[in-house]
């Protein structure tokens, strides 16, 4: 499984569609810096990935590495037909076995705060709807028949929506134990952030041992449940402060902090400020 650190999203770049008759072969090519998406409509690939097999048979996908070499393991037994996609991403990327959590933003400007969040997607999979993936991949070769600015801005769209449904389809969240018990923290505790941290109620909540909801998003988000709630109440914080005249202490109650001196030490670590310092530079009354 691949995982990409949003924004930036991946980027299309290129498609195209070719067909193969028996004894025919892929080429084999070595670290050619982009993502090579392959779904294959009918026959099969044979294929190898740095002494990884993979064999794309009809309504199945398959995504090579950008840094990595392939080639073909044996010639195509039958007629074999496959649209190729090429995409790339300027943001930090990684593979399941050479994972590294990422990091929660820190962003000081209140209005520049970028929610990063990971888009994970198989490295290959079956697709229980091939037809619909095979019609976007033919818009994709007719937006490319067109080179005018909207159309590549169409094509940019298109590609995120076939994303979407190659991660869907191919059941990426439901399968990834680790990020389905994540998710569902961050998500206790963006609801429940003006309350005092309860460990103890957040395993009731999601049915699992708080040890283990930390180590999920530890690995899914790079931070701990603390972290991640001190994270999200700050940024409530910031838009109180900007955008209401309550005092701080109030504030500091409202995101759940409760203890005043608490939030101030919270705050100025992390956005190298105090909270009123804060509000002064972004208020002009």
């Amino acid at each position: 499984m691949f995982q990409f650190i949003c924004p930036p999203l991946p980027h299309f770049m290129q498609v195209g569609e070719d067909t193969y008759p028996v004894f025919g072969k892929h080429a084999d090519r070595s670290n050619i810096g982009v993502f090579d998406l392959i779904v294959v409509t009918r026959g099969c690939l044979y294929m190898e990935e740095e002494q990884r097999e993979i064999d794309i048979s009809g309504g199945h996908y398959a995504i090579l590495r950008p840094d990595r070499a392939h080639r073909t393991t044996k010639p195509c037994s039958e007629e074999t037909h496959f649209y190729w996609l090429h995409f790339h991403t300027v943001g930090p990327w990684n593979a399941a076995n050479e994972k590294e959590p990422f990091t929660l933003s820190k962003h000081e400007l209140p209005y520049a705060q970028i929610e990063y969040f990971p888009f994970h997607l198989p490295r290959q999979g079956k697709l229980p709807t091939p037809q619909a993936i095979e019609e976007k991949m033919h818009e994709l070769l007719q937006l490319q028949e067109q080179p005018s600015l909207h159309s590549r801005w169409s094509q940019q769209q298109l590609f995120h929506t076939l994303l979407q449904m190659l991660q869907e389809e191919s059941g990426a969240a439901a399968d990834n134990p680790y990020l389905q018990i994540a998710e569902a923290a961050a998500l206790f505790f963006r609801r429940h952030y003006q309350d005092p941290l309860s460990y103890k109620l957040m395993a009731e909540e999601l049915h699992f041992h708080p040890n283990y909801i930390a180590i999920c998003m530890k690995k899914t988000f790079g931070c701990t449940p603390l972290e991640y709630l001190t994270r999200y109440r700050i940024d409530k914080a910031k838009q109180l402060l900007i955008h209401t005249n309550e005092p701080i202490g109030k504030i500091a109650e409202d995101t759940g902090f409760g203890s005043f001196p608490y939030f101030i030490r919270c705050f100025s670590k992390h956005t190298g400020t105090k909270p009123k310092a804060f509000r002064k530079q972004y208020r002009s009354n």
